[in-house]
C-alpha cells in the first residue's frame, strides 16, 4: 500500500483521482485495494509515474485496469506523461486493504 506522507500536494491530487479506478472483479478502487504501491510526479519532465501490482499476475481484467489508470490520470493531468509500472513483488494480499475498503467490502 502507498505511504501518502511524502507525496506533494500534486502526487496526492493524482491519488485522490485513482480512487476513480475500480477493479471490476471485486467493485472496490485501487487505492483502497492496496494494488498502488508508488506514485510520483516529475513536473518538470511532465511525467506521471505509478508503480502497482494486480490481485494476482494472471488477472484477466490487469490490461483494463491499467488502462484506467492512464486515461484517469490523463483526464485530469493532459499535459503530463503516465507510465504504469506493473510489479508483483510484493505481492498483493488482502491484509493491504485499507480500513475504508474493509468497511466496503463488509
Amino acid at each position: 500500500m502507498i505511504n501518502r506522507s511524502g507525496l506533494s500536494e500534486l502526487e496526492r491530487r493524482a491519488l485522490v483521482h485513482l480512487h476513480e479506478v475500480i477493479d471490476p472483479e471485486i467493485g472496490l478502487n485501487i487505492v483502497d485495494l492496496g494494488l498502488v504501491y508508488g506514485l510520483s510526479m516529475e513536473e518538470e519532465k511532465r511525467n506521471i509515474q505509478v508503480t502497482m501490482t494486480l490481485t494476482t499476475q494472471f488477472c484477466p481484467m490487469g490490461a483494463a485496469i491499467v488502462g484506467s489508470v492512464e486515461e484517469t490520470l490523463r483526464e485530469y493531468f493532459p499535459d503530463h506523461d503516465v507510465d504504469v509500472e506493473l510489479v508483483f513483488e510484493p505481492s498483493w494480499d488482502a491484509g493491504m486493504i485499507s480500513p475504508e475498503g474493509r468497511a466496503f467490502l463488509g
